[in-house]
This record gives C-alpha cells, sequence and structure tokens, in this order.
C-alpha cells in the first residue's frame, strides 16, 4: 500500500467519488496538502482528506475506501500515515465525526478515538457523533 499526498491531477478522480466537496475546495485543499491517496500498484485504492477545527486541531472530513479494497487495510493505512504526519508536525490531538447509523463509527473506536459528543444536524439527517484522539 502506499500512501501519498494528492496532486493537482488527482481531483478529477476523487470528484469521482466525492460528492460532499466542490471541486474547487477539493482543489484548495490538495494545495494545502491536505488530501492523501491510497494505491494498490498504482491503482487508486481511496482517499482522505482534512481541514482544521478551531483553525487549530487536525479534523478528518472525508475518509473513503473503494468497495472492492475495504477490509484489506486501506482505511487504516490512510488514517495511520495522517496521524503520524500530524504528530510530527506537533499536533497533540486530532479529530473526526461519523453518523450514528455508520459503520465508520465502530472503525474509529477500534482505532482508539474516543466520542467526545455530537449533534442533531438539520434536515433529519441521523445523529452526528464527534469523535476524538490523542497523539
Amino acid at each position: 500500500m502506499n500512501i501519498r499526498i494528492a496532486e493537482e491531477a488527482d481531483v478529477e478522480t476523487i470528484a469521482l467519488y466525492d460528492m460532499h466537496i466542490s471541486r474547487n475546495e477539493l482543489a484548495n485543499l490538495i494545495g494545502l496538502g491536505r488530501v492523501h491517496i491510497a494505491e494498490e500498484n498504482g491503482v487508486f485504492v481511496g482517499w482522505m482528506r482534512y481541514n482544521m477545527f478551531w483553525d487549530n486541531t487536525p479534523f478528518m472530513n472525508m475518509l473513503f475506501v473503494l468497495d472492492r479494497f475495504r477490509g484489506k487495510g486501506a482505511g487504516k493505512a490512510l488514517m495511520k500515515n495522517w496521524e503520524r504526519i500530524m504528530r510530527e508536525a506537533g499536533f497533540r490531538c486530532v479529530m473526526t465525526s461519523s453518523q450514528q447509523d455508520e459503520y465508520a463509527q465502530h472503525f474509529y473506536i477500534e482505532q482508539g478515538y474516543s466520542a467526545v459528543g455530537g449533534f442533531l444536524p438539520h434536515g433529519g439527517e441521523p445523529y452526528e457523533i464527534i469523535f476524538s484522539k490523542a497523539l
């Protein structure tokens, strides 16, 4: 598994799958080095992207692995790589979130994250659980 920082040329590939962000904002995050790509033998496997919560705490907004590659460690590799980079950058904590009806919440707990709160979004979406992990 190869994990690398996304490049401008990756916008089109990620945009095929990531409907939660505009292409312009995705390009901005790639320019900031905040999108990481997982590849297996040169084949796109998935990605993660993050931003800053309260302008000072890394918050993983998206972790996605293509269906055919799930269960093979790509998500864990992306997360561990990101955590290492954040630790080396001097951050002491990282955060993420998951809807209560998504499997991701169990994955985050398995990776050492703790639920620290949540909220009920507008529009009838499921409860969003906020997770935190000390580095």
